[in-house]
């Protein structure tokens, strides 16, 4: 195998298949990165037997061939090197690299016992702008639980229905929602549940770019995504069913009231100063009457905050006591200049939304009293 490239493709290459690649005692080839050098395409491939990652690389090929090496040295190493063509020959058993005045030797074994990535038949292709699924993702990944004794929870739900998709994220204590349209040739409702890790590493990859479209293949057991037609990411999916959430979406709630979030941040954050240690208590109270909130906490150790901020509401007045960090959580990914608070009682969910719209719901459990 010879071949050669530049150094910014073959380091953006590497950082995107690198990361999945763990330091693996039973199965020490799962440390590497299979490098593969044919047809004037160099793919750099990584799995962790549940994530498969390949990104292709263009470059000029003398000669044809594939090996594996160490992901994260030969990354790290690369992402060190000036910014010129980079020539790569191997010799053997060894990776000989040089760039300008640099040289490095990297042992590393055969391809032939690296885990294959396997080809996965589509039963459906949806496609949408890559940076609205990125966005999508980062609304929803933060808030799903990361104990895996409840798989169906600890994934993210994927759900199609005709042009719309609805993505879910819950760890019982909070729940967010995202409505997205796309192009799908989906004829029925389809619901998948993707393992939290692999939106992870969709969203690192994914790119801001406005223009840019990226596909997802499905199946009854796995997920394909190809990003920018340069990167394919493989994951099984979680089995399970996952919870019929919309039963707890509050129906009629008693108190609707509009809130500048950049102000109702910084009070939830003065007031999270003084909250009870381990419980993070935060309560809101709003008179409609007056058109205020006050957001207060007690610490009998530390002392009391109470803060006023003004409300546009509509029905009852009412409070609730919240985690702040979940309420934080909310509202910094709103993206919207004003935040509409629902509440039913004390004892029921509360919803935020963004006042300009965008098809985002986030859920919020009480803290009783």
């Amino acid at each position: 195998m010879k071949f050669t490239c530049t150094q910014e493709n073959l380091n953006k290459g590497l950082g995107i298949v690198s990361h999945i690649a763990n330091r693996n005692i039973t199965l020490p080839i799962l440390n590497n990165v299979a490098i593969k050098a044919e047809g004037g395409v160099i793919a750099l491939s990584t799995t962790n037997l549940e994530i498969g990652i390949t990104a292709s690389v263009r470059g000029k090929i003398d000669q044809p061939g594939r090996f594996t090496v160490q992901a994260r040295l030969i990354a790290d190493y690369v992402n060190l090197l000036p910014k010129e063509n980079v020539e790569v020959e191997l010799n053997g058993d060894v990776l000989h690299l040089k760039c300008g005045n640099h040289k490095t030797s990297v042992k590393g074994v055969s391809s032939e016992d690296f885990p294959t990535i396997p080809e996965m038949e589509s039963e459906a292709t949806i496609s949408l702008k890559t940076a609205e699924l990125k966005e999508a993702l980062a609304q929803v990944i933060f808030a799903v639980s990361v104990d895996e004794t409840r798989p169906e929870i600890s994934g993210v739900l994927f759900y199609f229905n005709n042009k719309t998709l609805t993505i879910v994220g819950t760890d019982s204590y909070r729940l967010a929602e995202k409505k997205l349209t796309v192009k799908s040739d989906l004829t029925t409702e389809k619901s998948l549940i993707i393992p939290l890790r692999t939106l992870q590493e969709v969203y690192r990859i994914l790119s801001d770019d406005g223009t840019a479209e990226i596909e997802i293949l499905i199946n009854s057991n796995q997920i394909l995504f190809k990003i920018a037609g340069e990167v394919e990411l493989t994951s099984r999916l979680v089995e399970g069913q996952y919870p019929d959430y919309q039963q707890i979406i509050p129906g009629d709630c008693r108190t609707k009231a509009k809130v500048k979030t950049a102000e109702f941040i910084r009070v939830i954050k003065s007031a999270s100063l003084f909250c009870k240690p381990g419980i993070n208590d935060v309560k809101l109270n709003f008179d409609l009457t007056k058109g205020t909130l006050v957001v207060s906490s007690l610490n009998s150790a530390v002392g009391e905050n109470v803060a006023t901020v003004e409300v546009d509401g509509t029905g009852d007045n009412n409070e609730a006591v919240f985690n702040y960090r979940y309420l934080l959580d909310g509202l910094n990914n709103l993206d919207s200049a004003e935040v509409s608070v629902e509440l039913v009682s004390e004892s029921a969910p509360g919803i935020l939304r963004p006042v300009n719209g965008g098809d985002y719901l986030y859920i919020i459990m009480p803290i009783r009293q």
